[in-house]
């Protein structure tokens, strides 16, 4: 008989985890807590080489996967030219991936509204706990419940995910409302502006539907922003005076902190960018937190994913990351976990410093690079954003 695994989390890594497990023999259940199936705003996602054989691995239709981009250029203020880097790359959506791996889920074992809280085990499996107050038993429970994880909460409760001192404000610019000279400028490249102590970086992704013909994609903009932690607590609270104490719904983003980020995109940003971000839709934010975890198992228990480590979004690693960690947990499922921990702790620290790393670059004080044409660091920036972390 198949051994069982529930994995808590039905996001993009619950869904790999269930998949390459169900590629290895397992019964895999997936318990989301939302009641509504996922979606992730449109959201950008660079692609890997690793994350392409994983995608292939666990037998996932590659089919008009994303928009390929050619090279990397950066900007300056004035909008002229600093650096090209070739870098043929395909850029895809979280929307995209999820619905690729969700096909890959038999019916029926897939469960919305289900939020697991917590577990216990024994010497002959673990029961799963849900906040209905029902437990279910198994061979393996995989939490691959986010960053706000309770399974981790409960595994390793001193670890908790910390405010890394920015924000990352993100927006959407249909292709077909873009001027013409961004249309021919900006739009086709993975570009980059980075002046002193911040940074923007956009690029093309598919439109709705994942609709990939020219004149029907999308530009994905990204800011990454300094935020003191006070005004933050301020950015997290809505028009009715309720405090988001981690992240805050975009509808609630009240309207004074979107004219605040209009007026600092025309003080700070490119031309072009300032005119990306007025022609797109309702821009939010995200702050930005990371966490590592020094161990993945207890006993028949495992984190994955973010809920395993969420190294900052530079280096575009967190869906290749969590790829990775199902398809090495697929492949000592059957063992002893240890083994599984033992690989994974070390690749996801890579990925955890490497972030760091281009995060203090990004923040790094330059008085003579206040235009982003003058980075010192430019080419290692570069290079290094949402590349593969050996």
């Amino acid at each position: 008989m198949a051994r069982h695994a529930i994995i808590s989390g039905g996001s993009i890594g619950g869904l790999f985890a269930a998949a390459a497990l169900l590629r290895a023999g397992w019964t895999v259940d997936v318990y989301e807590r939302s009641d509504m199936e996922l979606a992730g705003r449109g959201a950008g996602i660079v692609t890997h080489d690793n994350l392409i054989a994983a995608f292939q691995a666990v037998g996932a239709d590659l089919a008009d996967l994303g928009v390929q981009v050619q090279d990397r250029v950066a900007y300056d203020k004035s909008g002229g030219v600093v650096s090209v880097l070739p870098f043929p790359q395909v850029v895809t959506s979280w929307d995209r991936i999820h619905q690729i791996l969700r096909r890959l889920i038999p019916q029926g074992h897939y469960h919305l509204g289900r939020h697991v809280t917590g577990y216990s085990q024994d010497g002959t499996g673990v029961q799963a706990h849900f906040a209905d107050g029902s437990t279910l038993r198994a061979d393996l429970l995989v939490g691959a419940d986010g960053f706000r994880s309770a399974i981790r909460a409960q595994m390793l409760p001193e670890v908790v995910p910390e405010y890394s001192g920015y924000v990352v404000w993100r927006a959407l610019a249909h292709e077909s409302n873009l001027p013409p000279a961004i249309h021919e400028g900006i739009f086709p490249n993975f570009a980059f502006f980075a002046p002193s102590g911040t940074q923007i970086i956009g690029y093309p992704i598919a439109g709705l539907g994942n609709d990939l013909r020219p004149g029907h994609r999308r530009y994905n903009f990204v800011w990454y922003k300094p935020v003191l932690a006070e005004t933050l607590h301020g950015m997290l609270t809505d028009a009715d005076g309720n405090h988001h104490p981690v992240s805050i719904p975009p509808p609630l983003v009240r309207a004074e902190v979107l004219e605040d980020l209009r007026r600092a995109a025309i003080a700070q940003l490119p031309a072009p960018f300032v005119d990306i971000l007025a022609h797109s839709e309702r821009a939010f934010f995200t702050p930005i937190y990371d966490h590592h975890s020094p161990i993945m198992h207890d006993g028949r228990v495992v984190l994955s994913g973010d809920a395993a480590c969420v190294a900052r979004p530079h280096v575009g690693m967190g869906v290749t990351k969590a790829a990775e960690d199902a398809l090495a947990l697929a492949a000592h499922a059957e063992g002893d976990l240890a083994g599984y921990s033992a690989a994974r702790v070390p690749a996801s620290l890579r990925a955890h410093l490497q972030a760091r790393h281009l995060a203090s670059l990004m923040l790094y004080p330059d008085p003579a690079n206040s235009d982003g044409a003058h980075n010192q660091h430019l080419n290692e920036i570069m290079r290094l954003t949402a590349t593969t972390v050996d």
